[in-house]
């Protein structure tokens, strides 16, 4: 679907439905369980806006650190493989940020408020 409203901002209008409207009026072990269903909707929205451009290019630092070219998944395996083979590893021009900015760009997603996440983005202030 094209039109508005997206799936961005839908998942974030019955988030914040939930976390505004909602939450105030409940209590106990449905407020827990509304506090996770927020959570995910949160995370859901965080998915959406993050992961296709964080996996592009992902996707272009595995195709130079490997030379070859793949989905995410296939260059991740492969990238695995020539782990345990011992074909490269943290010396390797290249992995050492890569597997830093992966971490950090899939801590974004799924964990924005990780204290560490948010001390490692103010060294980078």
């Amino acid at each position: 679907m094209q039109d508005e409203p997206t799936p961005t901002e839908l998942t974030k209008s019955v988030a914040d439905f939930l976390r505004n409207d909602i939450t105030p009026l409940i209590s106990g072990h449905q407020a827990f369980k509304l506090r996770v269903a927020i959570n995910i909707l949160d995370l859901v929205t965080r998915q959406l806006t993050l992961a296709e451009g964080s996996d592009a290019k992902e996707v272009e630092r595995l195709r130079a650190l490997l030379g070859m070219d793949g989905s995410v998944g296939d260059l991740n395996g492969a990238l695995a493989e020539r782990i345990a083979k011992c074909d490269v590893d943290l010396t390797t021009p290249g992995l050492a940020a890569h597997l830093w900015q992966t971490t950090m760009d899939k801590l974004a997603v799924d964990q924005p408020n990780y204290a560490s996440y948010k001390r490692e983005l103010s060294r980078g202030e």
